[in-house]
């Protein structure tokens, strides 16, 4: 299958080179000069999304937001502009509900199938191969994407119609990033009343407490290490668009809220473009400790 995809971040990037290792003939597209040379030098071919729409039966999306998914895919120079009667499109990046069912029925209308289809699993599983994706569309565009799915995930999982995808992803969010911050504040509360927050985690593992998020954000917070994996940008963008669909549908979320304003207070103090486990550093702000410990192993 000739497949294409657009936007080689921290998730786009090992992706596409999962799809390659694969073996599938892939076109690639990012603004990033150097994230196109690596690719092209695993034996990607660059192109445009216009170009790459003309020539490929799949092209993929794996973008910041919903602004810039909307110009990729209608633009003028978009995918729309030239993809073939009879393609797929499968935008994996997190946007809203409302974004990606505008951008399915402008596809449909033109006889492309459309999934959205974001992902779970940060950058580890998306450099191991073993992403979950959440999908949102028919039932023929899912079958067709599954040799895609099946490349760069091990689990994908056809949730509903258009933008039902989108709607898992939200609702993904919500508990990833809330589960940081609940572990950020265990922690942070260990410190501060007398625990090695090290110690605790070990101990709390093995409970109820257990969790992906625990175990995988944890050691992060008690190392100070928040090399990205998983950016608050991106993650606040993803509470934001949670809060924008939560208020269309008039249901209220008042964790999320408060969620959102703790990320909005970290984007004051500067840390947009570290890891989410640098949720933590908002409650070290105010309880005066730093979370470190090497009790945790």
């Amino acid at each position: 299958m000739k497949a294409g995809i657009i936007g080689l971040g921290i998730m786009g990037r090992p992706m596409a080179a999962n799809l390659l290792k694969q073996g599938f003939e892939l076109y690639v597209h990012d603004i990033d000069p150097a994230a196109v040379e690596a690719l092209r030098l695993m034996g990607a071919i660059p192109a445009g999304p216009a170009e790459m729409a003309g020539q490929c039966e799949a092209i993929l999306t794996m973008l910041p937001d919903g602004v810039i998914v909307q110009r990729v895919l209608l633009g003028e120079d978009g995918v729309i502009s030239r993809v073939r009667p009879g393609a797929l499109v499968v935008e994996m990046s997190s946007i809203t509900p409302e974004e990606t069912r505008l951008c399915a029925a402008r596809f449909e209308a033109i006889g492309v199938d459309y999934l959205d289809a974001p992902v779970s699993g940060g950058e580890p599983k998306a450099i191991d191969g073993s992403l979950a994706f959440m999908a949102g569309g028919s039932e023929q565009a899912f079958k067709r994407a599954q040799p895609l799915f099946a490349a760069m995930g091990h689990s994908a999982v056809l949730v509903g119609g258009s933008g039902a995808g989108c709607v898992a992803k939200l609702a993904n969010q919500i508990i990833v990033n809330l589960g940081i911050a609940a572990v950020s504040e265990a922690l942070t509360f260990s410190v501060k009343a007398g625990a090695d927050p090290g110690k605790v985690f070990k101990a709390i593992r093995q409970g109820l407490a257990a969790s992906t998020v625990l175990d995988t954000k944890a050691p992060m917070m008690l190392a100070g290490n928040y090399k990205p994996g998983g950016k608050l940008s991106i993650n606040r963008k993803d509470i934001s668009n949670v809060m924008k669909t939560a208020h269309t549908v008039d249901m209220p979320l008042p964790l999320t809220a408060q969620l959102m304003e703790i990320m909005t207070a970290l984007k004051r103090a500067g840390h947009m473009e570290e890891d989410h486990s640098g949720i933590v550093q908002f409650y070290e702000g105010l309880a005066g400790v730093l979370v470190r410990s090497e009790g945790g192993d």
